[in-house]
């Protein structure tokens, strides 16, 4: 009998000892929670893309909550997210602009030229350590091999015909495929820009003739069509100034080479 008192005493002792270090803890080590802070993460949709320039959405909600950053810093939440963060904070909010990728190259496999069989690594990085930087014909060129693809959180990307191709409806503009990117061919741009240069080429019109049967050689005449003077010729490559353009479609008549779009 005596043995259950002694364990009944030991295991009750024991939680008592257990609870006074406990409430101790809690008492001495307990960390304040920001409700702004709590409020505004609960708004935000967790991909932790890091699309609004910060390391996560905790990163981001700290900064909105503590007015670092604007209601509206999430590019995936959208409207939707900002007038909720907006709400909780008292603030007002502007409309978001809705950015989506744009991919600048059309050098599908039957229009890129290739030097030679590529059988390594399928990782579009990867390809700066082999010879001219790829198998295309076109330094400026999609690789192909879907970098941006696997770092899109969103399925917004694939590579059809060796080009990757972005779903405008399913991009969320968060702009991860555009850092993965080695060429630099993805831009992020408005979702309400309806006409677009497929082409980053700047190489001379004779080398991208050579090349590529879709790429950009400077000609100008789209630049000398447009009656909105939206389009100027740089370094060999068309550049297109949204603000400007109204969609008219005359440069696109007027491309030799097909590489100017509506989107």
């Amino acid at each position: 009998m005596s043995g259950i008192i002694i364990a009944t005493t030991l295991v009750g002792g024991t939680g008592l000892l257990l609870g006074l270090f406990l409430g101790f803890s809690d008492r001495f080590f307990h960390v304040e929670v920001d409700e702004k802070k709590a409020a505004v993460r609960e708004a935000l949709p967790g991909n932790n893309c890091g699309g609004c320039g910060f390391a996560g959405c905790d990163a981001c909600a700290g900064a909105i909550a503590s007015g670092e950053a604007p209601v509206n810093a999430c590019p995936v939440g959208g409207d939707a997210a900002a007038a909720k963060i907006a709400e909780i904070l008292g603030k007002e909010v502007e409309k978001t602009k809705r950015m989506t990728a744009f991919v600048r190259c059309a050098g599908t496999c039957g229009k890129s030229k290739q030097n030679y069989d590529y059988c390594g690594v399928k990782d579009c990085e990867m390809l700066a350590f082999v010879p001219s930087g790829g198998p295309k014909a076109c330094h400026g060129g999609c690789l192909g091999f879907g970098n941006c693809m696997k770092a899109c959180a969103f399925g917004a990307i694939q590579v059809i015909d060796g080009v990757a191709v972005v779903d405008r409806e399913k991009c969320r503009g968060c702009g991860q495929c555009a850092l993965h990117c080695p060429k630099h061919l993805i831009e992020m741009i408005s979702y309400e820009q309806k006409t677009a240069v497929v082409c980053s080429s700047r190489e001379k019109g004779k080398a991208v003739m050579a090349a590529c049967e879709a790429g950009c050689i400077g000609c100008k005449k789209c630049e000398r069509t447009c009656p909105q003077s939206a389009i100027r010729v740089e370094e060999s490559l068309a550049h297109i100034d949204p603000e400007k353009c109204t969609g008219c479609g005359a440069c696109i008549e007027a491309c030799p080479r097909n590489i100017i779009h509506r989107i």
